[in-house]
């Protein structure tokens, strides 16, 4: 009777963790995907040939901007964990660290990405027709530049997470995505405004003026959410810039998940650009299709990624307390209810497909095919969470390299392999792509159950021991 007391009183503390830390990673969430839906909404107004060259662009920037969230990860778990153990000290020189790692490698990324940028887009999208090209071009020679902007920004809020704040990069995104949205329609469509009293016209840029909002939002972001740690919140600060050298000791933990996470999010986001370029070759209005189908799945996921996000900062701080039965029970928790989250949204979502498909667009053909494949959608959102909010809780524990091998077995045998023959050569087009990566989130759902029941992810030590941190201390 005492046990089940207990075990009770623990679960409503997990309960009032896992709310405290979700609802504003949820209420960011949602502006955030809110208004991308409009900045979509916007391109899908300028051409069918414009949302089409976004879509592949994003196909390339989202490689990297989770390969720099992977890296974040890595991060977000080390400062996790020393917060558990009420180690303020080393949780501000993990930030350090890992700042200046991951701006490191997203200055070299950006680097290389802007020599071959043009060969980049020959390569993978050469078949698309040339409006399409030429607006690639544009678009990504102009958001590749903001790169470390991007590393900064998702490794500094995954930082103030991993400490416990969910609020402050909260309010910055939603900030961010508000500028984009008012820069994005002025530069887009420009003003034109003459009433006699008022007289105001500027330019209307298209499609250049989408790419140059949305990088200007990115500077801003990261200005502010760098201010915001060089302040120093009640938990975390950043300090002492100029003194600084590469701590062994820190970065080994921090890469340890890092380097795992990263390899999984590249080659995972890799498989996905290929399946790309095979919707290329199916024609414009796959593309177009497939861009606003995942512009609008990406809305409905919100609940899936906050709790994700939730699930990665609060098993590490367990972890970090040797807390590992409250890390399972929490991990358990947060899997069930974004299970049944995603799977009321996935129904009230189906009948809603056509009329969210008709905001994006007047083409019925685009219409058509984008509502197929959200109905298709609604009932695959059910297995979500098993395949992505339990692995995220597995890397707050330390657990990085099996999500890393499963997920690329995940994405090549199934996703990538398996679409392209419902796709291509059984004539299934966008829907036989979209049916290989439900059945990739199946297989990767099931592997990720027996993981977490079995039990190995609790034995993970990713800090083993203080002392020699702290004779390689930076001052």
């Amino acid at each position: 009777m005492y046990l089940k007391k207990r075990d009770g009183y623990k679960l409503r503390f997990i309960r009032k963790d896992v709310f405290n830390l979700t609802i504003p990673i949820f209420t960011e969430q949602l502006f955030v995907m809110s208004l991308g839906m409009v900045n979509t909404m916007m391109a899908g107004h300028i051409s069918k040939e414009a949302v089409s060259a976004i879509g592949m662009v994003d196909s390339i920037n989202n490689i990297f901007i989770a390969f720099f969230s992977a890296l974040a990860v890595g991060g977000t778990v080390v400062v996790a964990q020393f917060i558990g153990q009420k180690n303020t000290k080393l949780a501000n020189e993990s930030v350090k660290q890992v700042l200046y790692s991951g701006l490191l490698i997203a200055v070299c990324i950006t680097f290389i990405t802007w020599i071959f940028h043009n060969s980049l887009i020959s390569l993978l999208f050469g078949s698309a027709d040339k409006t399409v090209i030429n607006d690639t071009y544009i678009y990504l020679g102009i958001t590749l530049l903001t790169y470390p902007l991007i590393a900064i920004d998702l490794i500094c809020n995954g930082i103030l997470r991993g400490a416990g704040d969910t609020k402050t990069p909260m309010k910055i995104s939603i900030f961010m995505n508000i500028i984009n949205v008012i820069l994005g329609y002025i530069l887009i469509y420009g003003i034109n405004i003459d009433d006699g009293i008022i007289n105001i016209h500027t330019p209307s840029f298209g499609i250049k003026g989408a790419a140059l909002a949305i990088a200007t939002a990115r500077i801003i972001g990261a200005i502010i959410v760098l201010i915001v740690l060089l302040r120093g919140t009640k938990i975390i600060k950043l300090t002492k810039l100029k003194a600084f050298r590469f701590n062994k000791e820190l970065l080994r933990p921090i890469f340890g998940i890092g380097i795992p996470a990263s390899i999984e999010s590249l080659l995972f986001n890799c498989g996905k650009l290929i399946t790309q370029i095979y919707i290329v070759d199916i024609g414009t209005v796959t593309i177009a299709s497939n861009a606003i189908s995942v512009s609008i799945t990406n809305m409905l996921n919100i609940p899936g990624n906050a709790l994700s996000i939730a699930a990665t900062a609060l098993v590490g701080q367990y972890m970090g307390r040797r807390r590992s039965e409250e890390a399972g029970k929490c991990l358990a928790y947060i899997t069930k209810i974004s299970t049944l989250a995603l799977m009321a949204v996935g129904f009230v979502s189906i009948p809603f497909a056509r009329g969210v498909s008709s905001l994006y667009t007047q083409n019925l053909d685009i219409i058509n095919l984008t509502t197929r494949v959200l109905i298709i959608n609604g009932l695959g959102m059910s297995i979500w969470a098993i395949s992505f909010v339990l692995p995220a809780g597995l890397k707050g524990a330390g657990d990085a390299k099996y999500t890393m091998i499963t997920s690329i077995i995940g994405m090549w045998v199934f996703r990538i392999t398996l679409g392209y023959v419902l796709g291509i050569p059984l004539g299934l087009g966008l829907i036989g792509v979209w049916l290989g990566m439900y059945i990739d989130w199946l297989v990767r759902g099931i592997l990720y159950i027996i993981r977490f029941r079995k039990g190995a992810w609790k034995n993970i030590v990713v800090i083993k021991t203080n002392k020699n941190i702290s004779k390689n201390q930076t001052t």
